[in-house]
């Protein structure tokens, strides 16, 4: 059986660059669920549709790109952080408005828990209001 890093960093991998579900849906629980405090993401509550989230930010971003910072397991507790800074620019179609031409360098952090070797359930931590800022969608 593949450890919890193991599976964490392939599931952030494809989840970051935008495979969506039908990539990452092998990481993780079928119901896994989702949470984050963030407004864009007030209405999504399962780990599948936060990929597929993901996937249209790729679109909207086509140079999105990640910078891991930290990636630590906590054994005890059976979860993976991973501290990264997220990097794109509004060029491709999506979004609230037409292509502004600008980027956001934008700090997050996925707290992700496991039940076996699955992701039962992923907290993201990050300030949105900053990124969308930054990309002038504010």
């Amino acid at each position: 059986m593949a450890s919890i890093t193991a599976i964490a960093k392939d599931f952030f991998a494809a989840c970051e660059t935008g495979k969506g579900w039908e990539i990452c849906k092998i990481y993780c629980a079928p119901d896994a669920s989702f949470a984050a405090q963030a407004e864009p993401l007030a209405d999504i509550k399962t780990l599948a549709e936060y990929t597929d989230w993901m996937k249209g930010v790729m679109t909207t971003l086509p140079d999105g790109s990640y910078q891991v910072k930290s990636f630590a397991t906590d054994t005890e507790r059976n979860n993976v952080a991973a501290y990264a800074v997220f990097s794109g620019t509004h060029t491709g179609p999506g979004g609230p408005c037409e292509p502004t031409g600008k980027k956001t360098n934008s700090d997050y952090v996925y707290v992700m828990q496991f039940t076996g070797d699955k992701i039962s359930h992923m907290t993201k931590i990050w300030h949105s209001g900053l990124a969308l800022k930054e990309l002038g969608w504010v």
